[in-house]
């Protein structure tokens, strides 16, 4: 039992599960969304899918970045330890778990509807392919937050069966607003990616002007969350859980120093989830109570 206890530890350690709060509030926003202003009726079994289908994808996005990334993770002292480099999961291991997660990611968008059947296979090329694209662009953090975005929409689809502009609204907040916090984790990383040819904006400019551009996206945010209140006439309990969220972003920028990268995984970790948590459950609160 122990055996089996350790071995489940090392997966979850390997996908990061505790980081599945920065996309699953959001693909609750959509969901709720959904069901609050159209004429659909709640479904307990499709929010277990949903729920599934974000578990899966997840798993096989980060399981796949994992194995993608394995060689270059065992020459940073800052990641030699994880589960792959270490010997903790083995590559076949790894390789199977992904297969495992994208198949059953396929099956789940399958039993919702057509269409996200139809868009499933597009969704794990844009999730897997990420971890690609640090050889390449130094626009990887964008696609990353790209991925995550689709969580939303994703969810708004499952139920409606149609696109709306108002879950891409809070698609762009979550691709605006992960783009913006890698590039912060990324500074960790800077002179190891020059030294390697890996791309990424702290490697290509320098922490002080990553972290410039950082703060650009996030204000960004900061636009399409008072834009997705004012489009989806949110009220006063919208507006407390946006000016949490904004608040939680400005001060990620306090925490963080071009000289001082201490408390980058407070920023990283903690302030994100928390206002991911914050904002959803206050989101979903207002259309439950005010549509």
């Amino acid at each position: 039992m122990g055996r089996i206890l350790k071995t489940a530890g090392n997966y979850l350690s390997l996908v990061k599960f505790m980081h599945t709060v920065f996309a699953m509030p959001f693909a609750l926003i959509g969901f709720t969304l959904a069901v609050t202003t159209t004429e659909r009726e709640f479904s307990f079994r499709l929010l277990l899918l949903i729920i599934l289908c974000m578990v899966f994808a997840r798993n096989a996005a980060m399981g796949f970045n994992r194995l993608a990334d394995r060689n270059f993770d065992s020459l940073n002292p800052r990641t030699e330890q994880r589960e792959i480099p270490s010997g903790k999961i083995g590559v076949k291991s790894a390789g199977f778990f992904v297969a495992v997660n994208a198949i059953l990611f396929v099956l789940s968008a399958g039993l919702i509807n057509k269409l996200t059947l139809f868009l499933s296979p597009i969704a794990l090329a844009v999730i897997l392919g990420y971890s690609l694209t640090k050889r390449f662009t130094f626009l990887c953090h964008f696609i990353l937050g790209l991925g995550l975005s689709l969580a939303p929409i994703g969810a708004y689809i499952s139920v409606t069966g149609s696109f709306h502009y108002l879950p891409i609204l809070y698609s762009l907040i979550v691709l605006t607003w992960v783009s913006g916090f890698d590039i912060i984790y990324a500074l960790q990383d800077a002179e190891f990616d020059r030294e390697h040819s890996l791309h990424s904006i702290p490697s290509l400019t320098g922490r002080k002007k990553a972290l410039a551009i950082s703060g650009i996206v996030h204000f960004l945010t900061f636009i399409l969350v008072v834009a997705a209140g004012i489009a989806g006439n949110g009220k006063i309990l919208y507006l407390v859980g946006a000016i949490v969220f904004t608040a939680l972003l400005f001060w990620q920028h306090l925490l963080v120093k071009p000289d001082d990268l201490s408390r980058v995984t407070l920023a990283f970790q903690t302030t994100n989830g928390i206002a991911s948590v914050v904002y959803a459950l206050f989101v979903i609160l207002d259309l439950v109570i005010f549509t």
